[in-house]
């Protein structure tokens, strides 16, 4: 297992020590990307991710619900096992990223494109986006396009 340091040569920690931390901040979390660190099994559940590029990172297993990642980039990260319930992902990009169940529940997904994703087992919010229109995005990369949610859907 990956051990990741701090400045502290007495504080070691892995992975599963994310569940015992203090919530990472935005500013800490574009710090692990920018030095390649992996973001497996983080918990980055409500914070505002907007705009930034975790292309080829690793998160596996990551909890992303009710993030704002808005116009993300996603290109070749390895999302499986993700969770992104009710999070928005609203114009973000997931070209040739690993989705394999992945949960994406609830979820923005407005504008998104899945061009190469891996999406086998992936849960997506089927009453406002059919599996036709991600197979199809899948494909051709063309940007999902949700439906309205209905009174009668919130239940």
């Amino acid at each position: 297992m990956s051990k990741r340091k701090s400045s502290d040569p007495d504080d070691d920690f892995d992975r599963e020590d994310f569940a015992e931390m203090r919530p990472l901040t935005r500013k800490q979390v574009l710090d692990m990307l920018r030095r390649g660190e992996t973001l497996e099994e983080a918990d980055l559940r409500g914070m505002d991710l907007s705009g930034v590029s975790f292309e080829g990172a690793n998160l596996t297993n990551a909890k992303l619900g009710e993030a704002n990642l808005h116009r993300a980039n996603f290109r070749r990260a390895n999302l499986a096992g993700a969770s992104f319930w009710n999070a928005n992902l609203r114009e973000a990009t997931f070209e040739g990223a690993n989705l394999e169940e992945a949960d994406f529940d609830y979820a923005n997904l407005d504008g998104v494109s899945f061009r190469d994703a891996k999406i086998k087992k992936a849960i997506f919010p089927v009453k406002r986006l059919s599996v036709e229109a991600v197979q199809r995005s899948v494909r051709t990369g063309e940007r999902v396009k949700m439906e309205p949610l209905r009174h009668e859907d919130e239940d």
